[in-house]
């Protein structure tokens, strides 16, 4: 069996078809950046795209990619993507405005929310829509990561546009609850696809030592959305007539997908995509629009090639399937252990407790003995505070490194919980409707409540948020990099979706112990972060697979794993 570095010393190879990609074995090791040595262009064929993509509109055409400096360009990107992500923290909030509508409970036949003496049943049902979306976010995941690895990350995003369209403009229509249920799986399919592909796209645009600087970016704009949409339904939450407060929130979102299908045909695909198909001397030209200098695109092209070389042989052996992917670990890729850590940090992300917070604010904040509107308002807020915070993200996410992110944050964010917890115990014990009132008492653990639930919101926002959606895009090789976003995705639709069924109950149940339950959840998730989950800051792309090549996946002890990989881009490239 031949070494990926044997792969890497000799002149490649034309490939005429795929019969002869799969007469060749898979390289058994990974490739070793350090061993870089010149691949020629031209004895790189371009690889036919699959037949059904011929069917898709392609937004991309490098004649129409906007003139810009690589600075501007790297922005532009930035901007575009985040009107995606926007749509994603809009859609991801606007329930919880939809919710409290009392039109929208009639018309899902959940009335009994109405008058708060919420049923079983329909507590469940809200729930269900709420989840259910998740449902389609699965499905859109996995239906972007293929189409995306295949297609193009640009026509894919494009795709995905359609089903939000489409999933939005059923749900601002929807008559009953079962139209309303499967409106919210179509949007959610395009939401998945979006959460899959958008992430990549970016990070294969982006410099190695920025990457957590434009994701940081990305969910800045994430949690606007959601800041925004809450301010949008808590200024309309009384307009009943005909459901305005519930339907123009809904049909406001339609507004960021038609930005984001205007500005598409400007924007570029991804260098990397291009360079796997073989489109060589199109990759080279885009890198130029991306980086300052020519040599550092040279210097990155070669890597580029390189990696992608090694992994035509693995795609042509059909080791990019899905199931492949998970049910084998061929050599030293290990694949399924990549896939096993960026699914359970989208679950460990959840089980932070955030969908607590942003679902159900106005709850949390009752919790604490607030009226009905200052529970609103601290909601509202609360978001805005959060969208800030994630500004932290980008500018130190790059420089701290992902695994002390993830520390700092679980630590922080289990102590607020806590804290949390017990100051809703005695707001309720001393409030109005306690056999011991004390209300001048409950206000003060009421304000400590909503000191700490700001405390809490700001810190995820500075840590969890960004990390569990740039790891995927960083530690999966090239020719399964999209799929590797759906197996992201796959684990955010099922922690989020178990979440957000569980917490109506969870209030109605155990009230005030939701907070310990979420806050003790926190430090479970510490010794994961710090016995798994390899430092990637500051790594090419194309040099993460050394990462992954020992045979054990505790990597606590090995610094050379956990520590941040401080050096400049000529040190990362040098032979």
């Amino acid at each position: 069996m031949e070494s990926a570095d044997t792969h890497t010393l000799v002149a490649a190879t034309p490939i005429d078809n795929a019969d002869k990609l799969k007469k060749t074995p898979s390289p058994n090791n990974v490739y070793k950046t350090n061993s870089l040595q010149h691949v020629d262009s031209t004895d790189f064929p371009e690889l036919p795209e699959p037949f059904w993509s011929k069917y898709l509109p392609n937004p991309y055409s490098e004649k129409r990619v906007l003139n810009l400096t690589p600075f501007q360009m790297k922005w532009a990107v930035q901007l575009v993507a985040g009107i995606a992500i926007l749509f994603f923290g809009f859609d991801q909030g606007v329930m919880s405005g939809v919710n409290e509508s009392k039109d929208y409970l009639r018309l899902m036949g959940t009335a009994s929310g109405v008058d708060g003496n919420e049923t079983e049943r329909d507590s469940a049902a809200i729930g269900g829509i709420v989840a259910i979306y998740y449902l389609g976010t699965l499905l859109g995941g996995f239906l972007g990561g293929y189409m995306a690895d295949n297609a193009g990350r640009m026509k894919t995003i494009l795709f995905g546009s359609f089903w939000v369209v489409l999933g939005a403009s059923l749900q601002v229509s929807a008559q009953n609850i079962t139209w309303m249920m499967i409106a919210r799986v179509l949007c959610g399919i395009g939401t998945g696809i979006y959460n899959a592909v958008v992430p990549v796209w970016v990070a294969e645009l982006s410099r190695h030592d920025k990457r957590g600087q434009a994701i940081g970016f990305e969910f800045t704009a994430n949690i606007a959305g959601l800041a925004l949409v809450y301010w949008i339904s808590f200024a309309v939450r009384d307009m009943e007539t005909g459901g305005f407060n519930w339907r123009f929130p809904l049909a406001f979102q339609l507004i960021f997908i038609i930005m984001l299908v205007a500005c598409l045909p400007f924007f570029p695909e991804s260098p990397r995509w291009l360079a796997k198909m073989g489109r060589v001397d199109e990759a080279r030209r885009i890198l130029s629009r991306l980086r300052e200098q020519d040599v550092e695109v040279e210097r990155e092209l070669q890597e580029i090639l390189a990696v992608a070389r090694v992994e035509r042989v693995r795609q042509g052996n059909g080791e990019d399937g899905f199931l492949h992917m998970l049910w084998t670990s061929d050599g030293k890729l290990h694949i399924r252990r990549r896939i096993i850590l960026v699914v359970w940090l989208q679950i460990l992300q959840e089980l932070a407790g955030i969908g607590v917070i942003t679902v159900y604010a106005p709850t949390v904040f009752r919790s604490g003995g607030f009226s009905d509107t200052l529970a609103r308002l601290l909601s509202g807020f609360n978001d805005v505070s959060y969208m800030f915070s994630v500004l932290i993200a980008v500018f130190l996410l790059d420089r701290t490194g992902r695994r002390k992110t993830l520390y700092w944050g679980n630590i922080v964010m289990g102590i607020c919980l806590f804290i949390a917890g017990v100051a809703a115990k005695y707001s309720l014990q001393y409030g109005a409707e306690s056999a011991t009132p004390d209300l001048a008492l409950a206000k003060r653990w009421g304000a400590a409540l909503a000191a700490m639930v700001f405390l809490y919101t700001a810190t995820f926002g500075a840590t969890w948020l960004s990390v569990p959606w740039l790891y995927p895009t960083e530690v999966f090789p090239l020719f399964i990099r999209a799929k590797g976003g759906s197996w992201s995705v796959f684990g955010w639709s099922i922690g989020n979706g178990i979440v957000t069924e569980i917490t109506p109950f969870l209030f109605n149940a155990i009230s005030y112990n939701t907070f310990f339950l979420f806050g003790a959840l926190n430090f479970f998730c510490l010794p994961f972060v710090w016995a798994f989950y390899p430092e990637t800051s500051c790594r090419s792309l194309e040099s993460i697979d050394e990462l992954f090549e020992s045979d054990s996946a505790f990597i606590a002890f090995d610094k050379r794993l956990t520590q941040v990989r401080r050096e400049s881009l000529d040190e990362t490239h040098k032979a």
